[in-house]
């Protein structure tokens, strides 16, 4: 079922602008505004109108120069969709988590169509027509760790498992009633070795042979954008022959990257307060962020024995000049992979502000992302997503392709994108 958001948010998300955006420009506190964001309390008049002209004017302003339409599948909280919207009217929009409904309509303009669940429920006829679709088919089943898990359960993985990993083949049928101009679908970078590369082999034929696609694919380290270790498989298909490579995609050098101090709360009193992350006269981090004396000792602990039996389990403790590991879903149940040091006292889990930036959702610095969800749910959907800045220069490189017209070739227009990208 879709989620019902507050009239304020849904006006706020139409209107393009966010809670303290726009509790600056209208001259309201933050506090109230995202009381009315919440829906504890109901909005001034005054507050309505201003964004429903400001809605008109964004809708006004989008209307022009769209270049194509697309549809966002396993959407989770809208990455791969974020890297997009300044070319393309999303018209479709699948995700079948709640909470991430939740997310993802406080963030983006669904004004035009529902947020659907369950993909495999919807018929490809209903699906509105695309030139463009994006699906981050869900990775478990692929992952190293997924496939560990499922294995240590003795539980199937990949095509085996019939709740996850076969979703793949929803994306097919897709592609086969509507055949866009092009795909881009993200994964983990173990899909391509998944099950002595069977699993890969499959995918590829099935885009090729029985779909007849162009297929191009690339594993990119986010650590070129943001301070994480995380690699993910990118598969571009393009249903026309064309000069499309990866080959020529230029990324910043990964050993240069930035460092964990851009994303972090200065706690200095630079930064405007962010609650519930963090709070007092300097903007210091949440208490409930840090470790436990309990919790800390059990990790120590853990570790060590793993360590003294020669495995690497064990946790991650980083700081301002470090890149972390790569955050997962499961980072709710104790931060283990990323542990922030903190001089003096107990590590602590990141906030979900900092999951954000490290994610590229949010800029070094800024709080534009609106997080409606608790804690717990908020690790997880970041963990589950992709790096925004990735999916932007994969999506800049494409454009060339996507835009191409008899007037302009690929190669000058790419330079053209770069220079604004």
């Amino acid at each position: 079922m879709p989620v019902v958001l507050s009239e304020f948010s849904r006006l706020r998300n139409s209107a393009g602008i966010s809670v303290d955006e726009f509790a600056r420009t209208a001259g309201f506190s933050r506090r109230t505004v995202y009381r009315w964001e919440r829906g504890e309390t109901l909005p001034r008049k005054a507050a309505i109108k201003l964004l429903n002209d400001l809605a008109h004017q964004e809708k006004s302003s989008a209307a022009q120069g769209k270049a194509f339409r697309f549809i966002d599948l396993f959407a989770g909280i809208g990455g791969l969709r974020r890297a997009f919207d300044r070319w393309g009217e999303c018209v479709f929009t699948s995700e079948w988590d709640k909470y991430s409904q939740a997310t993802y309509l406080a963030n983006h303009d669904c004004d035009n169509h529902q947020v659907v669940g369950d993909i495999t429920k919807i018929a490809a006829e209903d699906i509105p027509a695309h030139d463009l679709l994006l699906a981050g088919f869900p990775c478990q089943p692929f992952s190293i760790a997924g496939v560990s898990k499922k294995n240590a359960l003795n539980r199937p993985h990949g095509f085996l498992d019939q709740t996850q990993g076969t979703l793949f083949f929803d994306v097919a049928r897709i592609i086969r009633h509507h055949r866009p101009k092009a795909f881009l679908l993200e994964n983990v970078k173990n899909l391509v070795n998944h099950n002595k590369g069977r699993t890969f082999e499959v995918i590829h034929r099935t885009l090729t042979e029985e779909l007849g696609y162009q297929i191009h694919w690339k594993v990119i380290n986010s650590k070129s954008f943001v301070p994480q270790q995380r690699e993910r498989i990118f598969i571009v298909g393009f249903r026309e022959p064309n000069g499309f490579t990866f080959d020529d995609l230029v990324l910043p050098d990964p050993l240069s990257g930035p460092r964990l101090r851009t994303i972090l709360h200065p706690e200095n009193g630079t930064e405007e307060l962010d609650p519930p992350y963090t709070c007092g006269n300097i903007g210091s981090v949440a208490g409930k962020y840090t470790l436990t004396d309990h919790l800390w000792t059990y990790l120590q602990n853990y570790a060590e024995k793993h360590r003294a039996a020669g495995n690497g389990f064990g946790f991650g403790l980083v700081g301002p000049d470090d890149v972390t590991r790569t955050l997962s879903a499961r980072y709710y149940k104790d931060g283990s992979e990323i542990l922030v040091e903190q001089p003096g006292k107990n590590p602590r889990r990141l906030t979900p502000r900092e999951c954000a930036r490290l994610m590229g959702f949010d800029e070094p610095g800024q709080r534009k992302f609106v997080i409606p969800v608790s804690d717990t749910q908020a690790y997880r959907q970041f963990g589950n997503s992709v790096v925004v800045p990735v999916v932007k220069a994969v999506a800049t490189h494409m454009m060339p392709w996507l835009l191409r017209t008899q007037d302009i070739e690929p190669s000058l227009l790419q330079r053209e994108l770069a220079l604004v990208g």
